[in-house]
Parts: C-alpha cells; sequence; structure tokens
C-alpha cells in the first residue's frame, strides 16, 4: 500500500476544491430528497474520510459536512454520518468531536477503520433494503475517496444505487490507472473496477489521441458500468490538471438517478471551475487546474462568452420555429448535456436582446430581465 502519511500535512488547492464540491452538494441533495419524502435517515457515508483536519490547519470534508449539518434544524435531526478510514479513525473521531460533541446530533455519528472494498459487511450494509412501506427511509450519498484505487469495488456500487435518493461521489485516480491498466499484476483490481467495460477499456484506451482523452475515457468507462444498469442515469466529471504537468490527474465523478441532482452538481461544478471550453465535445467537461496564473480575467469572459455562443446555436437549430415555456426547454435540453442554469439564462437573454426569439410572460407581471426559467416564461422561435 502507497505511503500516505504525509498527505494530510498540507492542504492542496485542488483538495480544497474538492472538498467544497462535495459538502457544497449535500445539504442541497438533502433539501432535495426532503421535498419529495422526509425519510427516518439521510445518510452520509465517507470511507475514505482522512483525520478531519490537515496539519496546517484547514479542514477537510467531515468537518466540513459537520458544519453544513449543525446549522440546520432538519439536518441536524436526520443526517446519519459514518466516517472510516482504516488509517486516520481515531485522530478524525477526535477532531470531528472537537467540533461537534457527543450529543450534538440527534443521529449519532460512527467511526469505522475497515478496509473498504475488502469487509463484506460494509457490502452488505451499502445494499441492504432501506425501504419501509415502499419509501427508502435511509437515502445516502457515498463518497469514496481512496488512495489509489484498489477499493473501487463497483458491482457493490451499481446496487447501492438501486435505492430511491442514493448517490455517490468517487474520486478517480486516472494518472494511476493510465499507468497501471497494461500491467499484469494489477489486472484483478482492473476487472474489479470495470467488471463489463474492461475488454473495450484494454482494446480503446490505446487509441486515444492524447492522454487527457486517454483519462477521460477511463472514466466514460466507469460510468458505463452504471449506464448498463440503469436507463436514466447521470454520471457527470470534474477534472483537476496535475500541479506541475499539463495533464489531468484525477476526475471526480458524481453519479445520481435524479435530474435535479444532475441539475444541482452542474451548477456546483461550474462554481468552482477555473478553466472555461466549450462542451463541443464528449472530452470537455468542467475544469479546475491549480497552475492557472492569476489575472487572465479578460481570457476568462472571452472562453466563457464562445460556450454560451455554441449553447445558443444549439438551441437556435433545435428549437426553430418552435414555442416552449423556458422551463420546459431547460429541463428537457439540460438533461443532455454539461450546460448549468446559469447558462442557458444568458443564453436565451442574449437570444431575446439580439432578436432571434420572442418572449412573452402569462403571469401578468412586469419583469426586469428578458427571460427567466419559468413556466409562464414563454419562448418562440424564429
Amino acid at each position: 500500500m502507497s505511503d500516505n502519511s504525509h498527505f494530510f500535512d498540507t492542504q492542496t488547492l485542488s483538495s480544497r476544491i474538492k472538498a467544497s464540491i462535495v459538502s457544497e452538494y449535500f445539504p442541497q441533495y438533502c433539501g432535495i430528497i426532503t421535498k419529495k419524502h422526509i425519510p427516518a435517515k439521510i445518510g452520509y457515508f465517507d470511507m475514505f474520510a482522512g483525520p478531519g483536519i490537515y496539519k496546517d490547519g484547514n479542514i477537510s470534508t467531515p468537518i466540513l459536512i459537520g458544519q453544513k449539518c449543525v446549522d440546520d434544524t432538519v439536518l441536524k435531526d436526520i443526517v446519519w454520518m459514518i466516517f472510516n478510514d482504516m488509517s486516520f479513525k481515531d485522530e478524525l473521531e477526535r477532531n470531528f468531536k472537537a467540533f461537534f460533541p457527543c450529543g450534538t446530533f440527534a443521529q449519532q455519528p460512527l467511526f469505522g477503520n475497515v478496509v473498504f472494498g475488502e469487509y463484506q459487511k460494509t457490502d452488505v450494509f451499502l445494499t441492504q433494503n432501506t425501504y419501509v412501506n415502499k419509501k427508502n427511509e435511509r437515502p445516502s450519498i457515498l463518497f469514496i475517496d481512496p488512495w489509489g484505487y484498489k477499493h473501487i469495488n463497483t458491482p457493490i456500487l451499481v446496487k447501492f444505487l438501486r435505492s430511491w435518493g442514493n448517490e455517490i461521489f468517487i474520486f478517480v485516480n486516472t494518472k494511476r490507472l493510465n499507468a497501471d491498466i497494461e500491467k499484469e499484476i494489477s489486472q484483478e483490481n482492473i476487472r474489479t473496477i470495470f467488471p463489463t467495460t474492461y475488454q473495450a477499456l484494454k482494446n480503446e484506451k490505446r487509441l486515444q489521441s492524447s492522454v487527457e482523452q486517454r483519462h477521460k475515457f477511463i472514466v466514460d468507462c466507469i460510468a458505463q458500468e452504471f449506464r448498463a444498469e440503469y436507463q436514466n442515469i447521470y454520471c457527470t466529471a470534474f477534472e483537476f490538471m496535475e500541479e506541475d504537468q499539463s495533464s489531468p490527474s484525477h476526475y471526480l465523478l458524481h453519479i445520481t438517478k435524479s435530474p435535479r441532482g444532475f441539475e444541482l452538481i452542474k451548477q456546483i461544478y461550474d462554481k468552482y471551475a477555473n478553466i472555461h471550453r466549450c462542451f463541443d465535445s464528449s472530452y470537455v467537461t468542467y475544469t479546475y487546474d491549480p497552475k492557472k496564473i492569476p489575472g487572465m480575467e479578460l481570457f476568462d469572459e472571452q472562453f466563457k462568452q464562445e460556450k454560451i455562443d455554441f449553447l445558443k446555436l444549439q438551441l437556435q437549430i433545435e428549437y426553430a420555429g418552435k414555442t416552449i415555456s423556458a422551463r420546459q426547454l431547460f429541463k428537457e435540453h439540460q438533461k443532455n448535456c454539461l450546460y448549468a442554469e446559469k447558462h442557458y439564462r444568458l443564453a436565451l437573454r442574449q437570444l431575446s436582446d439580439d432578436g432571434h426569439l420572442d418572449v412573452a410572460y402569462t403571469d401578468c407581471s412586469k419583469h426586469r430581465v428578458s427571460v427567466k426559467l419559468e413556466d409562464y416564461c414563454i419562448l418562440t422561435f424564429k
């Protein structure tokens, strides 16, 4: 096993972004869940939680999640947190309880030190039936952030997603996977991650024309493992570039069956991405590059507008001559692409301002903006 004893000395920018994405998503995910049904519990299960605090004083995901829950009266009562780490369990428990003493949460957090992916009771726990009267009484988010990739057991994760409301974050070390796919010693682990796409991965990875495309192809193969089981599923990746090279190192992969979850994660990804490109290829996604030089805001605005222009062109082609509400357009179009809500607002307002569509509000109110993503905002494309 690789030595990760010094990883938690200093928090990198990429680690901070990763923790921010997951911790910002979770309470809003809970809001989506409780609008449908208030369950007995909502789970947050972090299988590689780390110590919770870096030696430089920065806090990581377990503490951030606790802070989000303690400030919300509903979440404080129903969220059940399980933190597992085979190396830092005792340190994490001390750090967590220093912030949140016993009794802070109605559902007492649990701390474990099992070897995730090799402990059968964990697999049974994640795949057990949590339904009562046909309602899932423990919808949960599972966060998997392993040191390497050895402990990603995809068939168990696929089963975990069967229950309504369950979602997954996987931090995928594509740099290591890309290097190890051809190594004989790694094949058992590779097959566990890619049980149905193993042969395609072996045959086609080398055909990808760039390192970035090879990394993205690896992530797409993981996503395909879930798509093979579920017809309506959204697998959305956030790319982390190397600290000292021009290639990716990791991807944060979010997996959900919820259109609202897909909509939400794109909004959060867009907030933390600092590289802006058109979504004109299956290999382009939201990206964070820690090497980005400050002062590049002018170029950022140019690339952001190019992204909007590309979306505008798509909408003009697809909806030419049609009348549709702005909300319906957004709901049906966003399901098949990476554009977030704000991209649609900007694109539609610019199309209206440029005379490419007519807008009529049916709510008998005056509005300061030309387009709102609402059912009462009716669009007619020319």
